[in-house]
């Protein structure tokens, strides 16, 4: 069995600022000393973007502050909030396509391979993926042939019913579409974005994201226009890869609710 943490939206802002009342850094700090007191045997942690909430240098500096803390590995990829350059400035090491854009693959384990996207479209919240980025895609996976493959995005390319939302998903999905058309090697989908829970299947893959480590949505049908935000618990996933399933595991790490023997 092969063990990694899923962390997305960590909202940075320079220290000494808030955002929505919370601390992002405190929160992430809180997040990555549950995870090291409880899954230091984790292979990775994969953080899905929206790493900063302005994109400003700072930000990602003491982003990288925090995630030195880590005990495990991790890898990295940009959401719409995020700057390249910024990030790219913070992080030298983190791969990027002949393009510029922040997307890669790497070993997962287990013989899967995990493939990293770049959905950022600068200045807008919604995102993007172009003819290039699908001709990369679609190497990356001709290159896998029948080897399993988890694909890892910002942006989800689908509708999950939130209004507001859905109006800054993947908007451009025909690229990605056209990359992933016929595959079927693909075994889970893993985004952000929403900062919500939400699990299901597209096209029969199976996808999951969930709350973030800073503010949240609130599960809301209706509101258009605007987006409903909330201060629900911050989460992180354990997903638990072995050749015949994948489970993730959402964990609320700041709740402090008793337990007992049933």
């Amino acid at each position: 069995m092969q063990k990694f943490i899923h962390i997305t939206d960590t909202h940075f802002v320079p220290p000494g600022n808030l955002l929505y009342g919370l601390n992002p850094i405190d929160r992430l700090a809180l997040c990555i000393a549950d995870v090291n007191r409880n899954h230091a045997d984790a292979a990775f942690a994969i953080f899905t973007g929206d790493l900063a909430h302005k994109g400003e240098a700072p930000a990602y500096e003491a982003l990288k502050r925090e995630l030195d803390k880590l005990v495990i590995p991790y890898h990295l990829m940009v959401g719409n909030h995020d700057d390249r350059a910024n990030f790219r400035a913070a992080f030298p090491a983190t791969p990027v396509d002949a393009d510029g854009f922040i997307q890669y693959t790497f070993e997962m384990g287990e013989g899967v391979l995990g493939i990293c996207l770049d959905t950022n479209e600068p200045g807008k919240p919604w995102g993007s993926f172009c003819a290039t980025r699908g001709v990369w895609l679609r190497r990356a996976l001709d290159a896998a042939g029948d080897r399993p493959s988890m694909i890892f995005m910002h942006h989800p390319p689908f509708k999950v019913r939130l209004k507001r939302m859905d109006d800054i998903s993947l908007l451009e999905p025909k690229a990605f579409n056209d990359a992933i058309a016929g595959r079927t090697n693909i075994r889970h989908l893993f985004f952000g974005h929403l900062h919500r829970p939400v699990a299901g299947s597209w096209r029969g893959i199976p996808i999951s994201t969930l709350r973030a480590t800073s503010h949240q949505v609130a599960l809301d049908f209706v509101i258009e226009g605007r987006i409903a935000g909330s201060h629900e618990p911050p989460a992180y996933g354990v997903c638990l890869l072995e050749e015949d399933q994948m489970i993730v595991h959402m964990h609320d790490f700041l709740d402090r609710t008793n337990t007992f023997l049933l």
